[in-house]
């Protein structure tokens, strides 16, 4: 019997539980991964909810004239609502990781426009972020939400 068995006999901490004399981390490839898109999730779905979707929300509550981008011709005003419900609730559902695949369609598509419409003639410098923000949200679509995630709580993620 090691040290460690006699010290923690089956029972849970943080890092680590001991079972049958045998060390089993909680820290794992699995857990690891599910770590990582976490914190991937809830910053960039934070970081467009507060940085740009509560902003449009805001104007677009406030009223008045839009001057907001229409590549799709439906409108500026149209374009901005699309914009906002993206931003700001599929951001959130992307935080949270429910429909989160599904969530990540209109952040990848204003994305996209926000990269190859709006800011394209900026040069790199300017469409960095939006790029960056496109990125992330591809990568999330690829990968899923993660261990950690709602959809993985109720078998969506499968």
């Amino acid at each position: 019997m090691s040290r460690l068995h006699f010290i923690y006999p089956g029972k849970l901490s943080f890092f680590a539980t001991v079972k049958n004399g045998k060390l089993n981390t909680m820290l794992n490839k699995e857990n690891l991964n599910g770590i990582g898109l976490l914190l991937l999730r809830i910053s960039i779905g934070l970081a467009m909810l507060l940085g740009h979707g509560l902003g449009k929300w805001s104007r677009l509550i406030e009223g008045g004239e839009i001057q907001f981008a229409d590549p799709f011709g439906f409108g500026p005003m149209t374009s901005m609502i699309m914009a906002v419900f993206a931003e700001v609730f599929c951001a959130s559902l992307v935080i949270f990781g429910l429909l989160t695949r599904w969530a990540l369609l209109p952040l990848v598509i204003t994305m996209l426009v926000a990269t190859f419409y709006v800011h394209f003639t900026d040069g790199f410098g300017g469409m960095e972020k939006a790029f960056l923000y496109l990125v992330g949200f591809v990568a999330l679509l690829f990968t899923g939400p993660g261990k950690f995630s709602i959809d993985s709580l109720i078998q969506l993620n499968k």
